[in-house]
């Protein structure tokens, strides 16, 4: 069976292919789940059933997932973890499977209480990469450099500089509408979780978003995608990504020059500039302060390498 999203399942009974179908409606229509959210959750789904599959030796029922136990489970993380996969990768699969689950028992279809006994896998505190003030400015400089036709490198630009300037996510960048670009000194964007923020608009993102939607020969207006792509369809992260990589290589920046660094970025000179956690966290959009609190982190790195390399005590210290 494919998915209308183009991922591709094993072929499922009806009673399992009926309960997908309705979760994803629950998703789109009452948790208003972007459409970057919901292709990943069914990919997580479809991935597991494939495991499930090959562990049960033929093509699971919606009885087959009601009755798997702790072990089952446990069996399917052991093989993400042997097939290599991330930590964080299976953290979020699991969190699509208790999704699922929990809308099984929902809607009168029967539960599975094992799912829900399963330990997240525990990850590792990973601190953010932001780019220097200078390497960002390089690749807003760069950001049309490459491109044949002069309204993709503008579209380029104008996505850089709006990541940067306000901090969006990629994907709440991607969702944008043209009738949702910022023409005062603020916007309202919808992040994870369909919450909603205000964020403050600095002009050059106003006028990097104004002169590249002047340029589209698509002329993207009302309900039609900001961002679009080549062939007028909106644009997509991976080739966002494939973007900045370009001007990456050009730069000869390193691996951890991605759109998201330029939202690590943002937080981070902010940070360095003053502004205090709870703020950066309204900005962001961060549910918790300890997910806000990892950029300090950067920042006394950012400080002590300052001082390792200035310091007249701290330099004699080094080379004793």
């Amino acid at each position: 069976m494919a998915d209308p999203n183009g991922l591709t399942a094993i072929t499922l009974p009806q009673d399992v292919r009926d309960a997908i179908a309705d979760w994803r409606g629950w998703l789109a229509d009452e948790r208003r789940a972007s459409n970057h959210t919901t292709e990943n959750y069914l990919a997580d789904l479809y991935a597991f059933l494939g495991f499930v599959k090959d562990h049960l030796g033929d093509t699971p029922s919606l009885r087959d997932l009601l009755r798997l136990n702790p072990r089952d489970f446990r069996s399917w993380l052991a093989r993400r973890s042997m097939d290599g996969m991330a930590k964080t990768s299976t953290a979020r699969a699991l969190s699509s499977l208790r999704n699922f689950y929990r809308f099984l028992e929902r809607s009168g279809r029967g539960q599975n209480a094992a799912v829900q006994s399963i330990r997240n896998p525990r990850l590792p505190q990973s601190t953010p990469k932001p780019l220097a003030p200078d390497d960002v400015m390089a690749v807003l400089e760069n950001a049309d450099a490459w491109q044949d036709e002069p309204w993709l490198g503008k579209r380029n630009l104008a996505l850089f500089t709006l990541l940067y300037g306000c901090g969006l996510r990629i994907s709440e960048a991607l969702d944008l509408n043209a009738n949702q670009r910022p023409t005062g000194d603020s916007m309202v964007i919808t992040g994870k979780g369909n919450k909603q923020r205000l964020v403050p608009v600095l002009p050059i993102v106003r006028d990097a978003i104004e002169d590249y939607v002047r340029t589209c020969p698509f002329a993207p207006d009302g309900d039609d995608p900001l961002f679009l792509g080549a062939r007028g369809k909106r644009l997509v992260a991976q080739v966002a990504q494939r973007e900045m990589r370009k001007v990456r290589e050009l730069l000869n920046l390193p691996d951890t020059a991605t759109p998201h660094a330029l939202r690590h970025s943002f937080a981070t000179h902010l940070l360095a500039g003053g502004g205090d956690l709870r703020t950066i966290q309204d900005l962001l959009g961060h549910a918790s302060l300890s997910t806000t609190q990892r950029y300090t982190a950067v920042d006394t790195e950012q400080l002590m390498a300052v001082y390792n390399g200035t310091h007249p005590r701290a330099r004699l210290t080094n080379k004793s």
